[in-house]
């Protein structure tokens, strides 16, 4: 069991130094196997089969995305937008209504196993979509748009599902968001921080790993009874 997460920790020091230090071939070796391995992890930890299906679908399009142009951009983003199914699956499955039912001014509602976000939170994450794809679009190529805006509609659906399921699974879906984002931003030739891909995988791997966290300890057994469900 410790054995998987000191060489996820390890393929991930090795990824983000290798970036900062420019050393290509170690980041070319070490990029695909971060999510087998952290998909090898969430299986040891009992996650369910759309977990490390989601993990998997990631280092197809890490692995695409390392190819480069712009038929393997199109197919890793076709990759990142089935593990997104595959966390929306899961996510479905397990959100509860805990934050809600408790304080009674929570986020997360509950209705018939899915889980939803107050609609204030839900407009928020909708306008930060909206306006983005606003943003950008001036600066994608023609035939870019329209597989952008979609895949990002999708991110941000899985993101909000993600923060329905639970707080480690939302900051994970947020920062996933805020990944993609930087990726779209070099499209549109935007400024970036500099080194932006430690920063873009960096807060990718981030994402993974608090979703495949968040996602393993909510399938956990709960002492207890279970709260009382709100519903509309």
């Amino acid at each position: 069991m410790r054995a998987l997460p000191a060489l996820f920790a390890l393929l991930t020091a090795v990824h983000l130094g290798a970036l900062l230090a420019d050393a290509t071939t170690a980041v070319h070796l070490t990029k695909p196997a971060l999510m087998p391995a952290l998909a090898a992890w969430a299986l040891v930890r009992g996650g369910p089969w759309p977990l490390p299906a989601a993990l998997v679908c990631g280092c197809g399009g890490d692995v695409l995305l390392q190819i480069g142009g712009e038929t393997a951009f199109l197919a890793g983003m076709g990759c990142f937008a089935a593990g997104h199914l595959c966390y929306l699956a899961l996510y479905t499955r397990t959100g509860r209504g805990v934050l809600l039912t408790r304080t009674g001014r929570g986020v997360l509602l509950t209705r018939d196993g899915w889980p939803r976000t107050a609609p204030w939170v839900a407009a928020g994450y909708g306008a930060a979509w909206l306006g983005t794809v606003a943003l950008l679009w001036p600066g994608l190529e023609a035939d870019l748009r329209l597989p952008v805006a979609g895949y990002s509609l999708l991110l941000t659906v899985m993101a909000l599902a993600a923060l329905g399921a639970g707080p480690r699974t939302g900051l994970g879906g947020a920062l996933f968001m805020l990944s993609d984002t930087l990726i779209a931003a070099g499209l549109a030739d935007w400024p970036r921080p500099p080194v932006p891909q430690f920063w873009i995988m960096a807060t990718y791997i981030a994402a993974q790993w608090l979703l495949m966290a968040g996602a393993t300890r909510e399938a956990a057994p709960r002492p207890g009874p279970e709260p009382a469900l709100v519903r509309t």
